[in-house]
């Protein structure tokens, strides 16, 4: 599995279930409420300052997401999304990297057709059985509380990007 990870170019996301632990929150003036862990998104910063891109794609529009996307720095995005396979090929097609240099992340049976297309997919320790038969890696954090960031660690760990990433910290 480390030489696949090597390939890796771009990680996509699904988001509820993957970046927040699957609750949907709603205001009394019904807009969602989306809670996101901030180790996470250090690890997509990471991610993205070693040359990866990071992409989302979800079957739910939210502001707060858009605010998120933001906020790191992630301009793929691909939200309101029924058909995950056809944003996959839109994906291809924009970014013009290869379905097998492209990691997924996912938690539940709408990610199916995307796992099972990417050259190495994940999915959060909380996924369905479904979805965790069907996935090259099985992450030991649960979505929203860490998964994410536990996934750019292993990317940038087999790709030997890791240390020199930490040695910024330590000194």
């Amino acid at each position: 599995m480390k030489n696949k990870l090597t390939n890796i170019e771009l990680l996509l996301l699904d988001v509820d279930g993957v970046l927040t632990d699957g609750s949907i929150t709603y205001s009394d003036s019904g807009e969602q409420i989306k809670s996101f862990n901030s180790r996470d998104g250090l690890g997509l910063r990471l991610l993205m300052d070693s040359g990866i891109k990071v992409g989302i794609i979800t079957g739910r529009k939210s502001k707060a997401l858009e605010y998120r996307c933001k906020n790191l720095g992630i301009a793929l995005l691909f939200d309101g999304i029924k058909d995950k396979s056809m944003a996959l090929e839109k994906i291809v097609a924009q970014t013009r990297i290869a379905a097998n240099n492209i990691a997924f992340v996912g938690d539940d049976l709408i990610d199916l057709p995307v796992i099972k297309r990417v050259g190495v997919s994940f999915c959060v320790s909380d996924a369905s059985l479904d979805v965790q038969i069907h996935s090259d890696i099985i992450t030991n954090q649960k979505g929203g509380q860490g998964a994410v960031r536990e996934i750019c660690e292993t990317i940038l760990k087999a790709k030997g990007l890791w240390d020199s990433i930490l040695e910024k910290y330590l000194s």
